[in-house]
């Protein structure tokens, strides 16, 4: 069954079996997985989460959604990557859909082209789950995920003041959220936002974006990511915003190290595919294993379920992606 990104946050609460999720939105995956999360956290549902390098790690998922912890009575599985099942993981899942009533598998994908949504593992979802596709691609769909977002900062704009918006971001959803954002900060006593509004706001802050961090860490431009980072920072640009942003570039790199020849596939624009193998020569294969524990700490950072500052966590992931070292091992003399 298919359900658009709005009619899914509406479903939320009834999610059980598999849900996959797909497209190049990161604020509609961003928006639908903190709906999920906090549903599980609220009804006390064990979360755990799978980060796929290899087809033979679909069998550790399925181990997990079987074998629930003693203190739990429902599990919550998340997949994240690109890489489908096996004809013995498509046993497996076909398996769980049919017996397991109470957990949740939600498998999170980059966009998917025609022939990928052709293949029996698409096929199965559609049939016995629910396929989400991330997308928001006319003018009205995108207002209609903007306004929502709105909503929850308890402001209104007018026509002008949307035009603008969508034009000055270029209909790039993840970045328009972050100028609401700030807009609504800025002017906390003002609940109706002009064009006026957004001008005195965005003009003076619209140096840098989350996007011009990831171009100059694929090309290894330490010196100017640090610069674009604390100029992020002192803008008010949300700590899990830039986690997110960095945990997928992490993610496709390593993707594209396990798979060199489908980029395209991967989720990569035909346009930065060039970026991506640069990034990627910069690196020998043992530096990936320390990325997962990383971003986990990053995340238990910003979420205060550690002492570590969030802040020296990204830019150690910030050096890491440029092929930095922030804290070299001495040296003896």
């Amino acid at each position: 069954m298919k359900l658009d990104y709005l009619q899914a946050l509406k479903r939320v609460d009834q999610a059980k079996g598999a849900w996959l999720l797909h497209g190049a939105e990161p604020l509609l995956e961003q928006n639908l997985l903190e709906r999920l999360r906090q549903h599980w956290q609220n009804h006390d549902i064990e979360r755990q989460r799978f980060d796929l390098s290899n087809v033979g790690e679909w069998k550790q998922v399925f181990n997990a959604l079987n074998s629930l912890s003693l203190f739990s009575t429902q599990l919550a599985v998340e997949v994240h990557g690109n890489i489908k099942p096996d004809a013995a993981s498509l046993k497996l899942l076909k398996h769980y859909l049919q017996h397991n009533e109470q957990n949740i598998l939600v498998i999170v994908m980059p966009k998917q082209d025609s022939s990928s949504l052709k293949s029996a593992f698409f096929q199965l979802i559609d049939a016995n789950a629910v396929m989400v596709p991330l997308t928001a691609n006319t003018p009205q769909e995108q207002k209609a995920v903007l306004s929502a977002e709105a909503e929850k900062l308890g402001v209104t704009l007018s026509q002008d003041a949307w035009e603008w918006l969508m034009q000055h971001h270029e209909h790039n959803l993840l970045a328009a959220k972050n100028s609401l954002m700030r807009v609504a900060d800025t002017f906390p006593n003002d609940a109706n936002l002009s064009l006026n509004h957004l001008l005195e706001c965005l003009q003076d802050q619209s140096r840098y974006s989350s996007f011009d961090l990831n171009d100059a860490i694929l090309n290894g431009d330490f010196h100017l990511a640090v610069k674009i980072y604390q100029f992020l920072i002192a803008a008010g640009e949300p700590a899990s915003l830039l986690l997110w942003s960095i945990s997928k570039e992490m993610r496709l790199i390593m993707q594209l190290f396990e798979q060199p020849q489908n980029a395209l596939q991967l989720g990569i624009w035909r346009n930065r595919v060039g970026l991506y193998q640069k990034a990627l020569r910069r690196f020998q294969p043992h530096v990936f294993l320390n990325w997962p524990a990383l971003l986990v700490r990053i995340d238990a950072a910003i979420k205060g379920m550690s002492s570590e500052k969030s802040e020296h966590l990204i830019l150690q992931a910030i050096a890491e992606l440029c092929g930095q070292r922030l804290f070299p091992s001495s040296v003896s003399n």
